[in-house]
């Protein structure tokens, strides 16, 4: 590794030694940067990686709230606005236990390449809680999103930061929160939080857009091996809003999805899930908020408790669950079981030795900042129709987000050419999403 890179990833592990996943997220990012790093020295000169390694501020807070017992509990709150020089910062509110403050670095700085990659004029940040929605009642997930609005209303707003949902924090927790900041800020603020319900101002496709773009960049990867989506078939993790909606998108064009999941473990059905067994999961998740393990019982499949799905026989692998859910083995499994393809529907769900063994094995590999791009891209379309205080229809939006990871897609697959390896989408996807957010830096002086 060049000795610049390595003392800026050295520095950000010595600050913050206990950060694991954010010095995994630097260091993946960083490493691939070396071939710009050496061409351009713009931006050693201008110290681009000290300053971009490092966010521009971070916001936590306590969160009180009562339960359905009127007993008193105490959270935290976070907000971490991490760079700002495209644009406003975006980025997802994350409501889990694993939630710190380290986890939320990770996210905001990935956050930054993906959104320079979209092509909208969009920041990087991420924020959330270690609050659990799970298992909580309507009324006290209402009480916990109008406490934590109470103090994030002072820190966001249509050209400051513009947040959006992420695990934990669905259509229910984005109404509460949208609910409260209007209440305290006596505002219409529609362009202050995205995924909102598409009476008050939000877009159609925005719910799919993480799962659908997840499979149109799939789409474009396998194009350039001369292989399309119909007929193969599928493992997905996860069964939450962007495994659901991965799966409706396959089937869509014809593929066999075999695999869903969650924290209990996951379901195999070799008859694939079809669409009327996927709107029976979509009722479990979204409605009744069950376990995964009911379908294995509705429908009479396989279920496999505290394992992943990764060990089946598949064309084209989409982690959609969390971090580090694809591990060393895990990826050798799905070498072996012969597939071609593995798209991140999920924030880093590859550990660092797993896409090194995916590589190797000449299997094509999306990171998560170019394939899941697709949401916070509709967040970035929901923000513009509602500036314009218009709404397109849900097939202009789609045909726009297809577009969106088209355009992604061609811009990693150039950058990666244009440094001399075709087909490394990690490296296509950092450098081009490194390079224009460092350019705007550079523009805007040494002190941003």
């Amino acid at each position: 590794m060049d000795k610049y890179i390595e003392s800026v990833i050295e520095a950000v592990k010595a600050k913050d030694p206990e950060e694991k996943v954010f010095h995994q997220a630097v260091t993946e990012v960083l490493e691939t940067l070396e071939p710009a790093i050496k061409k351009f020295s713009k931006y050693k000169e201008n110290a681009i990686l000290e300053r971009i390694v490092e966010p521009e501020r971070v916001i936590l807070f306590r969160v009180p709230w009562v339960d359905d017992k009127g007993e008193v509990h105490v959270n935290r709150g976070y907000r971490v606005q991490f760079n700002s020089a495209i644009g406003p910062y975006k980025g997802g509110l994350r409501f889990h236990p694993t939630v710190n403050l380290g986890v939320l670095k990770f996210l905001g700085f990935e956050q930054i390449f993906k959104n320079s990659l979209t092509g909208l004029p969009m920041g990087g940040g991420k924020g959330g809680s270690d609050f659990d929605p799970k298992g909580k009642s309507d009324s006290e997930v209402r009480n916990f999103c109008h406490s934590f609005m109470l103090e994030l209303n002072k820190h966001i707003g249509q050209f400051i930061d513009v947040p959006a949902g992420d695990i934990g924090v669905g259509a229910r927790e984005i109404g509460n929160l949208y609910g409260m900041y209007r209440k305290v800020t006596n505002k219409h603020g529609t362009c202050v939080l995205t995924g909102k319900g598409p009476t008050y101002g939000g877009s159609l496709i925005r719910p799919e857009a993480t799962g659908y773009g997840t499979v149109y960049f799939a789409k474009e990867m396998l194009k350039t091996i001369d292989e399309d989506m119909k007929g193969k078939v599928v493992t997905i993790s996860g069964a939450g809003n962007v495994a659901q909606f991965a799966a409706e998108k396959c089937i869509d064009l014809g593929a066999k999805v075999i695999t869903m999941s969650d924290s209990d473990g996951n379901i195999f059905d070799p008859d694939g899930i079809d669409r009327e067994k996927l709107a029976w999961i979509m009722e479990l998740k979204n409605v009744r908020r069950g376990r995964i393990k009911e379908y294995a019982e509705e429908f009479d499949v396989e279920f496999n408790p505290k394992s992943s799905p990764w060990g089946r026989k598949c064309d084209i692998a989409l982690p959609c669950a969390t971090q580090n859910e694809v591990d060393k083995k895990e990826a050798q499994a799905l070498v072996d079981n012969g597939a071609i393809a593995v798209c991140e529907g999920a924030n880093m769900p590859l550990t660092p030795a797993a896409i090194e063994i995916i590589q190797e094995a000449k299997v094509l590999y999306a990171p998560g900042k170019a394939a899941n791009a697709g949401g916070v891209s509709v967040s970035g379309l929901e923000m513009a129709q509602n500036s314009m205080r218009y709404f397109w229809s849900r097939e202009e939006v789609d045909q726009k987000l297809h577009q969106i990871m088209v355009n992604i897609h061609q811009t990693a697959y150039n950058t990666a050419k244009m440094f001399g390896e075709p087909g490394n989408y990690m490296l296509g996807a950092n450098v081009a999403g490194f390079l224009k957010v460092a350019d705007a830096m550079i523009s805007q002086s040494y002190l941003m």
